[in-house]
């Protein structure tokens, strides 16, 4: 198993956080790291998500939307061939600092037998500052 987590202080309000993180449409004019988003928004529902990692080519996957939680928390997991194999719980989590600011969290917990052979060096490297570019763009857009 590998547990990347990354967070970062917003100066705004949850509802203004989560409607920029669910307006996936706009993914593409501020997000480094995720450049799109579109399927249901219902738990149980599937999503198609392209990503970027920084240094690396994009990927596209079908995860499983998990939760979706107005103003709290977005999460899917994806999987690569078959449960077991290489598959990733990605999450967002938005928690209220005070009136006018929240943390912000993105993580994702790697698990399967491929985990320690192909998650290592430069795809991990690049999946983790792809998470940081991604908040520092977020907090960007948050706050202006």
């Amino acid at each position: 198993m590998v547990h990347l987590k990354t967070a970062i202080e917003i100066r705004a309000s949850a509802d203004r956080v989560w409607s920029i993180l669910t307006d996936f449409a706009a993914y593409p004019d501020w997000n480094p790291f995720i450049r799109s988003i579109q399927g249901d928004r219902i738990p149980g529902g599937r999503l198609a998500v392209t990503l970027k990692p920084e240094g690396g080519g994009g990927m596209s996957f079908k995860p499983q939307l998990l939760a979706f939680a107005a103003a709290k928390e977005i999460r899917w997991k994806g999987r690569v061939l078959f449960p077991g194999i290489f598959d990733g719980e990605h999450y967002f989590l938005i928690n209220e600092v005070n009136a006018g600011a929240v943390q912000f969290t993105q993580g994702e917990v790697f698990t399967g037998i491929l985990v320690p052979l192909v998650f290592r060096g430069s795809l991990r490297e690049g999946t983790e500052r792809g998470f940081h570019a991604m908040n520092q763009a977020l907090k960007l857009r948050a706050e202006s």
